[in-house]
């Protein structure tokens, strides 16, 4: 009875913020492909699976080609300080617009300053909006054409970023075959994803950071996320991407469920280090008219306070059961439970600065 109370109660204030159209602290992509047009780059093919292209002093749009989609696929690359093309690489991933809106980590944070003296690469690829960067079982027409990824095949964004783009970008940029440290983190509905592809693919990635993200997806309140983002603003049949609901899709791609996987990594040695954080809904530094993503605009800021607040609330209520069964089995991990914090930019901002000392650590970013 509480978990149907709580799936209503998610689905009943998201959808009545997305019917006012208040819904960009989650970041909705509004025209599609917008990142894609905005800069012009040259595009992978199969034949010529990594192509560069120069964006501004240190950064590339490297597009990659991804077999199983058939599709390239562009990512904002910034070089290590160092110069280093062996250096670690750090993949940063988009929320739920992929970064084909403006909500993306360019335009939202200060990640460019930020890692400028830091000797590691960023990697954040642009396309899947509401994908939920996942495997789907079947191509889906509807959130396929409306965005970037168009192809006839499903969507195959776990085995992208877990194998096609790691093998390709890292292949292009420094020697065949070494062995270097990677890191993967991403926010929103994309820091469910990233736990997903960290307990699939072990040993992969020597870090994983999630932060606001709902790490439940078979139960009912992570269905009612799922449909929310996924279905109302995505436009997809939710059948396409893991099957009828309840079902074995669902419980796959859950990350409570499948957390016994994680204690299997830790006793083989391949478990990453795991960086998780979440507010807790009440306002906090960032929600200031001084914000300059909020530019003086108290709409935009009672839209951060009140809407922003309901959803993070409802991702410290996820981030807790994920703690929970993390503690039950004996998982390491870092949880960073915020006394305050809303579902906001802001904040990930923070995550971005305050997980880099571990990150840094994992990935032997000295």
């Amino acid at each position: 009875m509480r978990a149907a109370k709580n799936r209503h109660l998610v689905k009943k204030v998201v959808a009545a913020a997305m019917a006012v159209g208040v819904v960009p602290v989650i970041g909705m992509a509004g025209t599609a492909n917008a990142q894609k047009e905005s800069v012009q780059y040259k595009k992978a093919t199969a034949e010529t699976p990594v192509v560069e292209s120069p964006l501004d002093d240190g950064r590339l749009i490297v597009s990659v080609w991804s077999p199983s989609m058939k599709v390239e696929i562009p990512n904002i690359v910034q070089r290590p300080a160092d110069k280093n093309d062996n250096a670690p690489v750090s993949y940063l991933i988009n929320g739920a617009g992929g970064g084909e809106d403006s909500a993306t980590w360019q335009a939202q944070s200060d990640v460019k300053e930020f890692m400028a003296d830091k000797n590691a690469w960023t990697v954040t690829p642009i396309g899947g909006a509401f994908s939920y960067y996942t495997d789907w079982q079947k191509h889906d027409p509807n959130v396929q054409t409306r965005f970037a990824t168009d192809t006839q095949e499903p969507m195959q964004f776990e085995t992208f970023l877990a194998k096609e783009l790691p093998a390709a970008f890292e292949g292009h940029f420094g020697d065949v075959g070494m062995e270097r440290g990677r890191a993967i983190s991403a926010i929103s509905m994309t820091a469910t994803s990233v736990l997903t592809i960290a307990q699939n693919h072990p040993g992969v990635f020597d870090y994983v950071g999630s932060y606001s993200g709902c790490a439940e997806t078979s139960t009912p309140a992570g269905h009612a996320f799922i449909e929310i983002v996924t279905g109302m603003r995505g436009g997809a049949n939710l059948e396409n991407m893991w099957g009828p609901y309840p079902g074995e899709g669902w419980v796959n791609n859950d990350p409570v469920a499948q957390a016994p996987k994680f204690v299997k990594q830790r006793d083989e040695g391949t478990l990453p280090d795991i960086y998780v954080s979440t507010g807790n809904g009440l306002p906090g530094p960032h929600e200031s008219l001084d914000n300059w993503r909020i530019r003086n605009n108290i709409p935009a800021l009672a839209n951060q306070a009140i809407v922003g607040g309901v959803i993070e609330a409802a991702t410290n209520y996820c981030t807790a059961n994920l703690g929970r069964r993390f503690n039950e089995l004996g998982i390491p991990a870092h949880f960073n439970f915020k006394p305050a914090g809303t579902h906001s930019w802001g904040y990930w901002q923070d995550d971005l600065h305050e997980s880099w000392p571990m990150l840094a650590e994992s990935v032997g970013a000295v």
